[in-house]
C-alpha cells in the first residue's frame, strides 16, 4: 500500500500510546481514522486531539478479547465509512513483570487473551470483510522486540508476542493472492502509557496475580517508558514499512542485524558443542555492539553501557519484577 489518501484505518489501543501515534500518522496521510481503545478517557482525549486538528476520525470503545463486540465494531465502521477497513493495525496490548515461575493463570489469560487473543479476534473479524471487499489492503500488528526473546520476567507478554509474529507471518504468505499485504512492527521501549494497565486496566476476573505490582512498581515503569521512542516516529517507521511491503520492521537503524544476533542463540541451542558456546557468552560482559543495540531499542546512553537512566525510583527499591513474598515456591531473592 503506497497512497493512503480516502482510505480507512482501523487501530486497536489507538487512543494513547503506539496506536494513537499510529493514528496521528494515517490521518495526517489523508486515511479516515477508526480509533478503538478500551478506555473511555482515552477515547475522550484523543478526539479531542482530532477534532483540534480537523483530521477525520471515529472513536469505537472496544475489548479486543470480546469476539461479539469486535463484529460490531466491523459493522459500525462499514456504516460509518461505507465499507469495510482497508488498513488493519492491531496495536492493543497489556504487560506486566514478575518472574515466570510466579506466574497464575490469571497472568496468562489475561495478558494472553489481549496480546495475542485480540490479534486473532482482529484478523478473524476483518480478514473475510476484507477479502470480500476486493479492495486489496494492508494488515499490520505492534508485535514487540519481545517476540524475539526470551521473557524470564515477562513470559506471558513475549510468549504471546512470539506467537503473533508466527501467525503474522503465516498470515503475510497466505494473504498474497488477495493483494493484502501484512507487517510486523517490533519495537522495544516506547514512549506509552501501557503500565497503567496493571493497575486501572486488569478486569477484575482476572486480578490474581503472582506478581508485585504496585503503584510504586508502576511509577518505576514509566520512567523507563519515558525514554522510549516517540510513538510519532514509532508510526513514521510502520508506513514506511508499510509503502515498502516489508514485513518485518524493526525500527532501528541496526534493526535487520538485531535480528540477526537475537535469532544467533538458536544455533547454539542445537547441539551439545553449542549448548557450551552459549554457557560462555553469559560469563562475557556485554559487547560493544550489544550495548549499541540496547541504546537503540531502550533509549539508553550507550557511552554509560547497559544500564537504565536515572530516575526518582530504583527497581530493587521498589520490587519492580519480583514475585509476591507469599509464594512459598519462589527463590527469596526473587521476591519482594
Amino acid at each position: 500500500m503506497k497512497d493512503f489518501a480516502g482510505k480507512i484505518a482501523f487501530i486497536t489501543g489507538g487512543a494513547s500510546g503506539a496506536g494513537f501515534g499510529q493514528a496521528q500518522i494515517f490521518a495526517e496521510a489523508g486515511m479516515k481514522v477508526v480509533i478503538a481503545d478500551v478506555r473511555q478517557d482515552h477515547l475522550d482525549e484523543a478526539m479531542a486531539y482530532f477534532k483540534e486538528k480537523n483530521l477525520p476520525a471515529h472513536a469505537i470503545k472496544l475489548d479486543v478479547t470480546d469476539r461479539a463486540a469486535y463484529a460490531a465494531a466491523a459493522d459500525e465502521v462499514e456504516k460509518v465509512f461505507g465499507s469495510t477497513v482497508d488498513l488493519l493495525v492491531l496495536t492493543a496490548g497489556v504487560n506486566v513483570f514478575g518472574p515466570a515461575e510466579a506466574s497464575t493463570y490469571d497472568d496468562y489469560d489475561w495478558v494472553v487473551g489481549v496480546c495475542f487473543g485480540g490479534v486473532v479476534n482482529g484478523l478473524v473479524t476483518f480478514v473475510p470483510r476484507m477479502i470480500k471487499a476486493g479492495k486489496g489492503g494492508h494488515i499490520a500488528s505492534t508485535v514487540s522486540w519481545g517476540a524475539f526473546n526470551a521473557g524470564p520476567t515477562t513470559a506471558p507478554y513475549s510468549a504471546a508476542k512470539a506467537a503473533v509474529l508466527n501467525l503474522l507471518e503465516s498470515y503475510f504468505i497466505a494473504l498474497k493472492p488477495y493483494g493484502i499485504g501484512v507487517t510486523a512492527l517490533c519495537p522495544a521501549n516506547i514512549r506509552s502509557r501501557i503500565y497503567e494497565a496493571a493497575i486501572q486496566g486488569r478486569p477484575e476476573q482476572f486480578k490474581n496475580t503472582g506478581y508485585n505490582v504496585t503503584e510504586e512498581t508502576q511509577k518505576f515503569l514509566a520512567s523507563i517508558h519515558a525514554n522510549g521512542m516517540d510513538p510519532r516516529v514509532l508510526a513514521e517507521w510502520l508506513k514506511k514499512g508499510i509503502e515498502n511491503e516489508q514485513f518485518l520492521v524493526v525500527p532501528y537503524p541496526s534493526g535487520p542485524r538485531m535480528v540477526e544476533v537475537a535469532l544467533s542463540r538458536f544455533v547454539d541451542y542445537a547441539s551439545p558443542e553449542g549448548m557450551k558456546r552459549w554457557e560462555e557468552k553469559q560469563k562475557q560482559p556485554p559487547s560493544e555492539e550489544e550495548i549499541k543495540f540496547m541504546a537503540e531499542r531502550e533509549g539508553y546512553d550507550a557511552s554509560k553501557g547497559m544500564q537504565p537512566p536515572a530516575g526518582p525510583l530504583n527497581f530493587k527499591d521498589v520490587g519492580f519484577g519480583k514475585a509476591k513474598k507469599d509464594l512459598d515456591w519462589v527463590d527469596p531473592n526473587k521476591k519482594a
